[in-house]
C-alpha cells in the first residue's frame, strides 16, 4: 500500500486530552479524528479509511466489512475484545495492538489500592478534617484498624505483564505470593495454585487475566465466600471478570473485607450499578484510570505509531489472531 495512509481516530478522547505528543502518528498516517464515536456513526466515518485507530469503540463484523479500504485495526489498548477478529481475518485485516505500555502506571495504581485499603486511608482523612480530630482527647484516633502488607500473602490470576510485575513489587513489601493456575486447565502447573485453592489463602487477590468465555464472571459469590473475612480484591482487569452483585453483596456481609476496583461491566456504568451504591462499605472505585499516567499514554501513542509503520513496512507487529 503507498503512503500516505488514510487514518480515523474513532475516540481519541479516551487516550489523550491534548497533553500528548502526537507527531510520531501524524508521521505515518493523514488522520481524521473524532473524540468519540457513537455506533451509529463508526460506518460512515471509516468507510474511506486505510488505517483505524479504536480504544473501546466497537468493530464488528458488519462494520468492518462495511469499509472496503480497510487494512489495518490499531487498538489503542492491550485488550482487543471490542474487535471481531474472525471478520478481520476473512478480510485480511490486521489487528494489532500495544503491549506492555502501561506497567509502571498500573503497577502503581495496584498498590495505591492496597495500600489505601490496608491503611483506612479514606476512612482517616475524611476523620481528620469532619471534626472528629479536633474533638479528641488523643493525639491520634485508632477508629479503624490499619494492618502492614509485609508477611501478608498476595493471590494473582493472570501472571503475565501486569501480573508479574505487580507479583515483583509484592515481593519488595515482603508478601508472598501466589499464582492461580489459568482458569480452565485441568491440571496445576508446578509453582501454581488451583483457584479454589488460593482463594482460601491469599489476604489480597488481584486479577490481571484477559476477559474471555472462561473468565467472565470468574469471581462470583462462591469464590468470595472462599476468601478469608478480612481478604482484599483488587481488579484493574477487565470489569466482567468480577460478579459487581455478588462483590457488593459480600462486602455489605463482611463476607471479605474489603474492594479496591477500576473497572466495572459495562463502562461507564448506568447510575443504578451495583457497585455506585452509597452503602457499601470499604470499597474504592475508581474509573479505569490503572493505565492512565501521561507517561503510559505517550507510550502508548508511540508503539500506535510503530504498528503502523511496521505494518507499512511489510513486517506488521503486535499482531493478534482470531
Amino acid at each position: 500500500m503507498t503512503a500516505p495512509l488514510n487514518g480515523v481516530m474513532l475516540d481519541r478522547a479516551s487516550f489523550d486530552t491534548g497533553d500528548l505528543d502526537l507527531a510520531a502518528l501524524h508521521a505515518v498516517a493523514n488522520w481524521t479524528t473524532h473524540e468519540a464515536t457513537a455506533p451509529a456513526e463508526i460506518a460512515a466515518r471509516i468507510a474511506d479509511a486505510d488505517v483505524v485507530i479504536t480504544n473501546k469503540v466497537v468493530l464488528d463484523a458488519a462494520t468492518i466489512d462495511a469499509a472496503p479500504r480497510l487494512r489495518l485495526i490499531c487498538v489503542a489498548a492491550t485488550g482487543y475484545n471490542n474487535i471481531d477478529l474472525a471478520a478481520a481475518a476473512r478480510r485480511g485485516i490486521v489487528v494489532s495492538n500495544v503491549r506492555a505500555y502501561a506497567t509502571p502506571a498500573v503497577v502503581q495504581h495496584v498498590f495505591a489500592l492496597i495500600l489505601a485499603l490496608t491503611t483506612r486511608l479514606r476512612d482517616y482523612a475524611e476523620l481528620a478534617i469532619d471534626g472528629r480530630w479536633s474533638a479528641s482527647s488523643h493525639f491520634c484516633r485508632l477508629d479503624f484498624p490499619i494492618h502492614e502488607i509485609a508477611g501478608r500473602t498476595l493471590g494473582i490470576v493472570g501472571h503475565g505483564e501486569l501480573g508479574r510485575g505487580v507479583a515483583e513489587v509484592a515481593r519488595a513489601f515482603d508478601m508472598k505470593v501466589l499464582i492461580a493456575a489459568r482458569p480452565g486447565d485441568n491440571t496445576v502447573p508446578e509453582g501454581r495454585v488451583a483457584l479454589p485453592d488460593l482463594l482460601a489463602q491469599v489476604d489480597v487477590l488481584s486479577l490481571h487475566t484477559p476477559l474471555t468465555a472462561r473468565t467472565r464472571n470468574l469471581i462470583g459469590h462462591d469464590e468470595l465466600a472462599r476468601m478469608r473475612p478480612d481478604a482484599m480484591l483488587i481488579n484493574t482487569a477487565r470489569g466482567a471478570i468480577v460478579d459487581g452483585q455478588a462483590l457488593a453483596d459480600a462486602l455489605r456481609n463482611g463476607v471479605i473485607g474489603g474492594a479496591g476496583i477500576d473497572v466495572v461491566d459495562p463502562e461507564p456504568p448506568a447510575s443504578g450499578h451495583p457497585l455506585l451504591a452509597p452503602d457499601i462499605p470499604n470499597l474504592i472505585l475508581t474509573p479505569h484510570v490503572a493505565w492512565a499516567s501521561r507517561e503510559a499514554r505517550q507510550r502508548l501513542v508511540e508503539e500506535m505509531a510503530a504498528n503502523i509503520q511496521a505494518f507499512v513496512s511489510g513486517t506488521p507487529r503486535n499482531t493478534v489472531n482470531a
